[in-house]
């Protein structure tokens, strides 16, 4: 079995091995819905015959292991916990701002991290959206490297503009007006908060200080990845290139296996309606009483998905908890899914064909479910109408012949086999340049 590897020496697999044969380094920031696209893509490539390092928050050891890469931690288990633990988290604006000081402050030590492991004319470092330091590793080493987007609304673009409210976002806007508005976005919402500590590192290594962070700069020049289809997030003229959109890539850590309790409520009656905020969220108990009582007022049966049990209200009798599950096994046994927005959650329903909705905390949730709803698959509430309006929202879903006939078309054009391997492919493209 694949192991944790001390950062600070070179994979035995670096040595006597061809140079066809890549070390792929994988640098995912964030919860299981950012890292299990990545165990993924991980596990394919050791499939083809790389060497494979996760390098990701401490929780992920195990998840690394069963996926057969080595891992490094970074941060530690214990910093990826306190970060959960802080309410503003999910905040609509102290959020993001919590994510860039985390993100900036955490960039020294991945691009440490990376150096140790670099292996050159062997490495290819596989980026994430907030994986500064693989961006900054891949300027200093020129290394070769490439970032992978995990939602449409992480590529900024000044022609179709993501939603910053569900179904609102700035297509009213003269084109000229929107770039004004992304540059006071820029100067006032996210560099002051991400640019300091970066360009400290990049005086350190001699390197210019960079300005609007998100507008290219946190794209890899070299190769960028989207991992969602194009009839989810259609290119745009001024999107990064050259550009793989792969499709929605569908990884379940298996983990433990699902409680026979579990099995035992999905077949004891009708299709519930399954309800996660998502496997970060820690405080969510507005959010699942909401859903626990749209479900009531329904006549239906509830799943509820969460880790954090401090947070659950009072169960009815027919709702039932569970502390993870794998949502491909779970989601094809249920009626609908009211979750956060994540977009895979999103990408999760849409490939078992069910119906959903979204309570939208932060970051790309908004423009997620904004796309889900144009697809005719899903829409969106908000915790200020309670169970009232999510269940007037659902209702409605759970009866329309549109909708699952939207939904059935959705699920035939998703395969996440195909995904994981196009990423795969895009990633040894990259590698080339290694050798």
């Amino acid at each position: 079995m694949r192991g944790i590897l001390d950062a600070r020496r070179v994979p035995p697999a670096a040595q006597g091995t061809t140079l066809s044969r890549l070390h792929a380094i994988l640098t995912p920031v964030g919860t299981s819905g950012d890292v299990h696209p990545f165990l993924g893509i991980g596990q394919e490539l050791r499939r083809r015959g790389h060497d494979v390092t996760l390098v990701s928050a401490g929780v992920f050891a195990g998840a690394a292991a069963r996926a057969g890469l080595d891992f490094v931690a970074h941060p530690t288990a214990e910093e990826y916990e306190r970060a959960l633990a802080d309410p503003d988290l999910w905040h609509p604006t102290r959020g993001l701002r919590l994510v860039l000081r985390h993100t900036a402050a955490s960039t020294r030590g991945l691009l440490e991290r990376l150096e140790a492991l670099h292996v050159p004319g062997r490495t290819v470092v596989v980026g994430h959206t907030m994986a500064w330091g693989a961006r900054l590793f891949e300027e200093v080493h020129g290394a070769p490297a490439l970032t992978i987007h995990l939602a449409p609304s992480a590529l900024r673009s000044v022609h179709a503009q993501p939603a910053y409210s569900p179904g609102r976002d700035m297509a009213w806007a003269p084109r000229a007006l929107r770039r004004v508005l992304w540059w006071l976005i820029d100067r006032t919402q996210l560099d002051p908060h991400a640019a300091p500590e970066l360009d400290r590192l990049r005086a350190e290594r001699g390197l210019p200080p960079v300005t609007r962070i998100f507008r290219a700069w946190i794209s890899s020049p070299q190769r960028v990845v989207g991992l969602f289809p194009d009839w989810f997030g259609p290119p745009q003229p001024d999107w990064p290139r050259p550009l793989s959109l792969v499709g929605f890539p569908l990884f379940d850590d298996e983990g433990a296996p699902p409680s026979p309790a579990l099995d035992a409520f999905l077949e004891a009656g009708a299709p519930p309606i399954a309800i996660t905020p998502g496997t970060g969220n820690r405080h969510a108990r507005a959010f699942i009483a909401a859903g626990l009582d749209a479900a009531t007022r329904l006549g239906r049966r509830a799943l509820v998905l969460t880790r954090y049990a401090e947070h659950l209200p009072p169960l009815p009798d027919h709702a039932h908890h569970e502390p993870w599950a794998p949502l491909a096994r779970v989601l094809p046994r249920c009626a609908a899914l009211v979750h956060h927005g994540g977009v895979g959650t999103c990408a999760q329903a849409l490939a078992a064909g069910v119906p959903q909705v979204a309570l939208p905390f932060a970051f790309d949730q908004p423009d997620n479910i904004t796309r889900v709803a144009r697809l005719g698959a899903g829409a969106w509430s908000d915790l200020a109408g309670g169970g009232r309006r999510l269940g007037e929202r659902l209702g409605p879903l759970l009866s329309s012949p549109a909708v699952s006939a939207a939904c059935a078309g959705l699920r035939a054009r998703i395969d996440g086999r195909a995904a994981i391997a196009a990423a795969c492919d895009a990633v040894e493209a990259a590698g080339r340049g290694a050798s």
